[in-house]
């Protein structure tokens, strides 16, 4: 029949699909996640690399997604409350941020993973076959790359002949302006705070990791 409709022409409104802004929200948070948690694993970076360049990225990055997030809202009372899933995962990545203790986790992890080898090196340390081997500076000691990777910065460590006994850093981080982090091995009955770089100011953190372990910061 004339000006009727052939059966199967007939095409439905289509519905607006969030599937692909969900996809980028969550892949701009996990990304940010990793860099908050993460963030003195890059140590063995240049600092100016980590400090100027990829951390204000994420940062932006992440902001911006939180307003694109926003705006998709205005679509909720049309395609349905699916559009507020992306900026709801930015949120709960703020939160996350805010309230978890994602650099304690990884610093864990990086003690109980390294203990038993940085150990090690404190008792070769200890026994003198290990000494400090730098012309510019007569308390670090270069390792190398033929021994395990258990400090930042090029893998050298900082060692304190003291009248108790020997003091050994290994470094998490080294920033700019001689700042840094690490975990601080102290002879048995010693104190953190006497350790060499620590002469002219006391430690800004310093935190009990276990028997004879700080985690200590400048």
């Amino acid at each position: 029949m004339a000006g009727s409709t052939p059966p199967g022409t007939a095409t439905a409104t289509a519905t607006p699909s969030v599937r692909t802004a969900v996809l980028a929200a969550t892949t701009v948070s996990i990304v940010t996640l990793l860099v908050a948690t993460f963030e003195l694993s890059m140590a063995d970076w240049p600092s100016s690399l980590v400090l100027l360049g990829i951390l204000p990225l994420v940062a932006l990055l992440f902001f911006g997604c939180g307003l694109w997030s926003a705006t998709l809202l205005i679509q909720v009372r049309r395609g349905g409350a699916k559009f507020a899933a992306p900026l709801l995962i930015c949120a709960l990545t703020l939160v996350i941020l805010a309230y978890a203790p994602l650099q304690q986790i990884a610093l864990q992890r990086n003690f109980d993973c390294h203990r038993i080898a940085r150990e090690r090196i404190v008792a070769r340390v200890e026994a003198g076959d290990l000494k400090p081997n730098v012309d510019s500076n007569e308390n670090l000691i270069a390792l190398g790359d033929n021994e395990p990777h258990v400090s930042a910065g090029g893998n050298a460590i900082v060692v304190d002949q003291a009248d108790e006994g020997t003091y050994v850093l290994f470094l998490t981080s080294r920033g700019l302006k001689h700042t840094f982090t690490g975990f601080l091995h102290v002879p048995p009955g010693g104190d953190p705070n006497k350790f060499v770089e620590f002469d002219d100011k006391p430690p800004t953190q310093l935190i009990r990791y276990g028997k004879d372990w700080y985690f200590v910061a400048n």
